[in-house]
Parts: structure tokens; C-alpha cells; sequence
């Protein structure tokens, strides 16, 4: 069975990017798009419309910033102060290039944070890489763990 991976993406082209690039790679995940940050949070928790879905959490959650109505600084700081969500490997997937965004990225807790690569061919390399590590290699907490 495909382990899922939470795409937090309101770009419609970085999305479509993002996908084909992880079918390109020949990636087996199951990839649930989610376009704004109270979207996000609600399908994480389970709450507001995702409250009578009973879903299994994300293997990873690939993390744009810049999302509408809870950005992403905010959705990983929620995930970090949740014990449901604190262990979950979040890598920031984005354009930006500043350095503050990336100091905050980690301090509130990311695993990685990756610019998005310019060229197509880049981008299959770096969901290989990312799948190549966060779903196949990387070893989670088991579930209930979190202290």
C-alpha cells in the first residue's frame, strides 16, 4: 500500500509541477493536495470539514509558505504544538528564497526545507530524493509515541 504525502500547495502550476514530477520519478505515494493553511489543519486534526473523515496521517507533509488564510510558518507551528503532529516529518517545498524564511522554517520545527527547482528535470530529482528518504528510508516514530 502507497504511504501518503500531504501536498500543502495553492499554486495550481506548482501543484501540477509537483505531481508530475513524482509520477515522472516513478514514486508509489498517494498524494492528498490540500490548497490553504485552515484546510490543512482541519484535514490534519480532523476537524471542520474533514471532522467525519477518518483518515490515516501523512507520511509526509510537503509544506508551501505562502498559503491562503493560515500560511504555512503557522500551519508547522500548530503541527509542532500538537503531540498528534509533533513528530510528523514536515519539509518545506518552496520558491523562497530568504534566508529569514528558512531560519524560521527550522526553528519552528521543519525536518528540511528545499527550493523548489527551476527546471523540470530537477524537480523529479529532488521528489526522488525526497521520497528516496522520507518514505523509504527514513525509519518514523511509532504512532503514540510523541511525548
Amino acid at each position: 500500500m502507497p504511504k501518503k504525502i500531504l501536498l500543502l500547495e495553492d499554486n495550481s502550476s506548482d501543484e501540477k509541477l509537483t505531481l508530475m514530477a513524482f509520477k515522472k520519478g516513478g514514486i508509489d505515494a498517494d498524494i492528498v493536495v490540500q490548497r490553504n493553511g485552515q484546510d490543512a489543519v482541519d484535514y490534519l486534526f480532523a476537524e471542520g470539514r474533514f471532522a467525519s473523515e477518518g483518515h490515516e496521517p501523512p507520511a509526509l507533509v510537503l509544506l508551501d509558505l505562502n498559503l491562503p488564510y493560515v500560511d504555512g510558518f503557522e500551519v508547522l507551528r500548530r503541527l509542532r504544538l500538537d503531540r498528534r503532529t509533533r513528530l510528523l516529518p514536515v519539509v518545506v517545498l518552496t520558491s523562497s528564497k530568504q534566508n529569514e524564511d528558512v531560519t524560521r522554517s527550522y526553528a519552528l520545527g521543519a525536518n528540511a526545507y528545499v527550493r523548489k527547482p527551476l527546471h523540470f528535470s530537477a524537480f523529479v530529482d529532488a521528489a526522488k530524493t525526497l521520497s528516496g528518504f522520507w518514505l523509504e528510508l527514513n525509519e518514523p516514530p511509532q504512532s503514540g509515541s510523541a511525548p
